[in-house]
């Protein structure tokens, strides 16, 4: 758990900055990097595609949507069951397929953290943000 701390703090440093995203309806997110941990085992950088994690994400914040861009051809979409806009951070969780999510979103900054998890696998993804519509 620790080199998790130890990786994620780095990935957050290193993360190119996004867009302001303050008052923006829609986001499109990226992924940057994705980091995988098995309970009682080690956790390791993969590829995006390796866990069927999207590339692109459009956030829908006014009917609290996610889902996949048009151009990705997988035609995924979840509701997002809980948000809350506090100290300049959004945040979703939601559920869906056995697993539970949550999104932290800088609003100034752009920067997106997502933690994905189910029994005995958790999978965090470090990514970034700007406004869908432009």
């Amino acid at each position: 758990m620790k080199r998790l701390v130890v990786v994620s703090a780095g990935l957050l440093g290193s993360v190119a900055a996004a867009d302001n995203l303050q008052g923006v309806d829609r986001l499109l997110c990226a992924t940057a990097e994705v980091i995988a941990c098995v309970e009682q085992d080690e956790c390791y950088t993969i590829a995006a595609s390796d866990l069927d994690v999207p590339e692109f994400l459009v956030i829908d914040i006014k009917n609290k949507m996610l889902s996949t861009t048009k151009a990705s051809a997988q035609n995924r979409s979840t509701p997002i069951a809980s948000m809350i806009k506090s100290d300049g951070n959004i945040y979703l969780q939601g559920m869906e397929g056995g697993r539970a999510f949550s999104f932290v979103i800088n609003e100034a900054a752009g920067n997106v953290t997502v933690a994905v998890s189910r029994d005995g696998v958790t999978v965090t993804v470090f990514g970034m943000c700007t406004d869908a519509d432009i």
